[in-house]
């Protein structure tokens, strides 16, 4: 059974291991909001997961430790077994689905980890490791569905509520349901009138799903940038605690939680990953309730890979209105591109790339088709621009 004593023993024990991640006041994302950010993405292997992997090996027998452990894992949790392994002087091996970034199988080599790629999604990862337990006597350490792991993770609810014990709402990602759990079981106990929300990709709604129909079913597919959280079943242990603790479920889509990783950029000089960024981005779209209270977003990791960076920012730009490329028909004559250009220079628009062709053979004989991406302040200066532009007689065919 989890118990409040287990998170209290887990933190202590933590403290030898991890890098304290002391709140982060930032009003500024959210106004109106008194809101506050737990950076668990400057964690030691830029993670949470190092906290209940850690705990978990901890407390294994000698006996267990001298076969050594086994894990399965998009990365994060990889890496917290790998270091935690290591730092208890055991072997690790760890069964890492092939779609994983590069960025987190190379750091889980990094601590000393012996890494098997699966094809597939973390589940058929999850399935190579228990033929492997059998295989070889090791002991699994599951990501999430684990009391000791789960108590890990809940010393940041411990710490949330040192830290700002008149916190109002806490808002935490949930893959797995290990975060959460540890989390809200931990709020709850000690302060009941917290609210806590649990967040979702869109993409792999497989807690939501299963507190919705009070039952757990699997996924057939996710989907999502959100990499670290694209779980198709949650956990049995996590399941009940969530049903238990947290207030409610809410998911967020790709666009969103790309904005949010670009605000973090922006507003905090801070990089997440998809899973880390979710919690904020439930905030900054209002999917739940936290005007005028004190508020807590778990950044849960900063393990983004950099080749995903690059297109995550530019799919928050176009989302916040600030990217844009407008596809307008032009009459086939000289001067309708400057005229375009001069809208656009006049009302503050900087023009990034045109593209000019006459060759689209649905246009009209004597027309031509003008792509221009450009760089704008907000949704409503891209909005200025559009309607100036066919308020001068252009016409515009999209907008991506």
């Amino acid at each position: 059974m989890l118990t409040l004593d287990k998170i209290y023993h887990a933190s202590f024990v933590l403290k030898e291991v991890i890098r304290p991640t002391a709140l982060i006041k930032s009003p500024n994302l959210c106004p109106g909001v008194n809101l506050y950010l737990k950076p668990e993405n400057l964690q030691v292997t830029g993670s949470f997961k190092v906290r209940g992997a850690y705990y978990k090996i901890s407390q294994l027998t000698e006996e267990e430790k001298a076969k050594g452990v086994i894990a399965c894992s998009a990365g994060n949790h990889a890496q917290g077994v790998a270091l935690a392994a290591a730092k208890n002087g055991i072997k690790s091996l760890i069964c890492i689905p092939d779609g994983a970034p590069i960025s987190k199988v190379e750091a889980t080599k990094s601590y000393g980890a012996e890494v098997c790629l699966v094809e597939g999604a973390y589940d058929d990862a999850y399935e190579k490791a228990l033929s492997l337990v059998e295989e070889t006597g090791a002991t699994f350490i599951h990501p999430f569905d684990d009391e000791l792991v789960i108590a890990g993770q809940g010393s940041i609810g411990l710490e949330i509520l040192d830290e700002l014990p008149n916190v109002d709402v806490v808002i935490v990602p949930i893959g797995g349901g290990g975060l959460i759990s540890g989390v809200a079981f931990a709020l709850k106990a000690l302060k009941p009138e917290i609210k806590v929300y649990g967040v979702q990709s869109s993409g792999a709604p497989s807690m939501l799903n299963a507190v919705k129909k009070k039952q757990i079913e699997t996924l057939d597919s996710v989907k999502t940038i959100a990499d670290g959280i694209a779980v198709k079943r949650p956990g049995d242990h996590t399941f009940e605690l969530v049903e238990k603790y947290v207030d409610e479920i809410v998911t967020v889509t790709d666009d969103e939680v790309s904005t949010a990783i670009l605000e973090l950029i922006e507003q905090q000089k801070m990089i997440a990953e998809g899973a880390g960024a979710v919690a904020l981005a439930a905030a900054l779209f209002h999917k739940v309730p936290i005007q005028n209270k004190n508020v807590v977003c778990l950044v849960s990791g900063g393990n983004i890979d950099v080749t995903i960076l690059s297109r995550v920012i530019d799919r928050g730009l176009q989302k916040a209105g600030r990217l844009a490329e407008l596809i307008i028909e032009l009459i086939d004559k000289p001067g309708q591109l400057l005229g375009v250009s001069q809208i656009i220079s006049k009302l503050g628009g900087n023009v990034v790339s045109v593209f000019h062709s006459r060759a689209d053979v649905d246009l009209d004989i004597n027309a031509c088709v003008l792509r221009i991406s450009m760089e704008t302040r907000n949704q409503e200066h891209l909005d200025q621009i559009k309607a100036e532009i066919s308020r001068q007689g252009y016409k515009i065919v999209d907008v991506k």
